[in-house]
């Protein structure tokens, strides 16, 4: 399954925290131009390298199907960024 919503918070110590949510699908649609300019592009490179694009987009398929559920956090000195993909 797609992931639907990426949630990007950003935390600082002597302000409010950011909260800001990304729904998937709408960006994708916006974004699928450069999306069929990246699948393209990644074909030829897999035909450079003698790679089976079949496969790769498959792989590449398998790990955005797995995103839904990461989480990571990042701090760096006294703010902090937390990203959830649901």
């Amino acid at each position: 399954m797609m992931p639907q919503l990426v949630t990007v918070g950003v935390k600082r110590p002597d302000r409010r925290p950011i909260r800001i949510w990304v729904p998937v699908l709408p960006l994708v649609l916006v974004l699928s131009p450069v999306l069929v300019l990246a699948v393209l592009g990644g074909t030829v490179a897999c035909h450079v390298y003698r790679i089976d694009a079949v496969r790769a987009l498959g792989t590449g398929w398998r790990i955005v199907s797995a995103l839904p559920g990461t989480r990571f956090d990042v701090e760096y000195s006294r703010t902090a960024v937390l990203v959830a993909i649901r």
